[in-house]
């Protein structure tokens, strides 16, 4: 009963663009995904760390890195880090609700979209098969569904921001 209190709290704030949850959707893709915690996610976390380690790097770090090389093998791999962490550094996604999914396959972004829900469990016709996800991420985008019907969407997403992305 508190966690349905709770959660319709939450909701009630969240849809009137109050309170730490406003941005829900925006952090919640329809799958039941983190955009947020995404390795691609434009505003995420994951971008912010890259940035700061590639600005506390600075542009040189490359000389020094072969020059480390000799008293740690680990830096002779810096080039290929290097390109990581520029990738990791500009966060090219706005989420799924924004240009898309990073899997060119989903259609989950479009099939919210014609039905007019937020998540897929809130369609009549989830779980389904039309999502286009690989079985590794359909599986969780069930799973993810599920947790957010059950529980409802603003306590998901609490419990969510306390999850690693990547499992």
């Amino acid at each position: 009963m508190c966690r349905f209190a709770a959660s319709a709290a939450l909701d009630a704030l969240a849809d009137a663009g109050l309170g730490p949850l406003a941005t829900i959707e925006q952090e919640v893709a329809p799958c039941g995904l983190s955009c947020g915690k995404c390795l691609a996610y434009g505003d995420g976390e994951i971008r912010r760390h890259a940035a700061a380690l590639k600005e506390a790097l600075g542009d040189n770090f490359a000389s020094y890195a072969e020059r480390f090389a000799g008293m740690n093998p680990a830096f002779a791999g810096y080039e290929g880090f290097r390109e990581l962490l520029e990738f990791l550094s500009n966060g090219s996604c706005t989420g799924c609700r924004g240009q898309g999914c990073l899997f060119g396959d989903c259609t989950v972004k479009a099939c919210v979209r014609e039905r007019g829900v937020s998540y897929c469990f809130q369609c009549d016709d989830f779980p389904c098969a039309t999502h286009g996800l690989p079985e590794f991420l359909a599986k969780r985008w069930q799973e993810n569904n599920e947790q957010m019907r059950d529980k409802g969407v603003s306590v998901y997403a609490l419990e969510l921001r306390g999850r690693h992305r990547y499992p």
